[in-house]
C-alpha cells in the first residue's frame, strides 16, 4: 500500500470512530473522496459549503467565482 492510500485509510477510519478531521488539499477528487463536507476558500473568506456528493463541477464553479451555476 502507497503513503497516499495508507493516510486515507487512516483518515477516515478516524472520521469513522467519530473524530473530526481537517483535510487541506488542491486534489478536489481527493477531497471528494474523502470529506463528509467540502468548504471553498476564496480570497480568504469561505464562500460556499457542500455536502458529501456534490459535484467536482459546482465545487470548481464556487472556486472560480461563478455562483450563477454553482447555486442552484
Amino acid at each position: 500500500m502507497g503513503a497516499k492510500e495508507e493516510i486515507h485509510r487512516l483518515v477516515l477510519e478516524l472520521a469513522d470512530g467519530g473524530s473530526a478531521v481537517l483535510v487541506i488539499s488542491t486534489d478536489l477528487p481527493e477531497v471528494l473522496q474523502l470529506a463528509d463536507r467540502v468548504l471553498v476558500v476564496r480570497k480568504g473568506a469561505v464562500v460556499r459549503e457542500f455536502e458529501r456528493g456534490a459535484s467536482q463541477a459546482d465545487v470548481l464553479a464556487a472556486a472560480a467565482g461563478d455562483e450563477g451555476e454553482a447555486a442552484a
